[in-house]
């Protein structure tokens, strides 16, 4: 019993966080596949501008989706390196680019809420509920949802 966290009853969830554009979000760790930093994005022509381009990963081609431009946010300015998440939809490859990856967090799935109505609707449309954290809201994202899109964008 020395490992269990806080709830002795409810289940617990792992999320990967990550910031992108000030805003904490988490990822289910159990859809999160690698880590890393892109190199060499190649973009795609007549893409939209969602889809940073692609790149070759240990021998995978991956989609990489700029989450900035996905959410409705200006490109950063402080001029960082950005990070990607590496995600897997049907057998495809994606990684989603953010601002910074942050640590693991173990949370009570109970503890998960439906997404607040004044949520911004760019996140709500992404979004699995959200967790609140001690003064600070994390937004879970819907991995699917984030992707759901890439069909589209991919032709448009």
């Amino acid at each position: 019993m020395a490992n269990k966290t806080q709830s002795t009853e409810g289940a617990m969830v792992e999320y990967v966080t990550a910031m992108i554009g000030g805003q904490l979000f988490g990822l289910p760790i159990s859809r999160v596949q690698d880590v890393f930093m892109p190199e060499r994005v190649t973009r795609v022509p007549l893409s939209s501008r969602e889809i940073a381009g692609v790149l070759n990963l240990r021998g995978r081609i991956v989609t990489v989706v700029d989450m900035r431009a996905r959410l409705g946010l200006p490109r950063p300015e402080d001029g960082k390196v950005p990070m990607a998440v590496g995600v897997d939809l049907r057998g495809e490859s994606y990684g989603l680019l953010i601002d910074q990856i942050g640590e693991v967090l173990r949370l009570p799935e109970d503890g998960k809420e439906e997404n607040p109505v004044n949520l911004d609707p760019r996140m709500a449309k992404l979004a699995g509920g959200v967790h609140r954290l001690d003064g600070q809201l994390m937004v879970v994202l819907d991995v699917d949802r984030v992707l759901e899109l890439a069909p589209e964008m991919m032709a448009a």
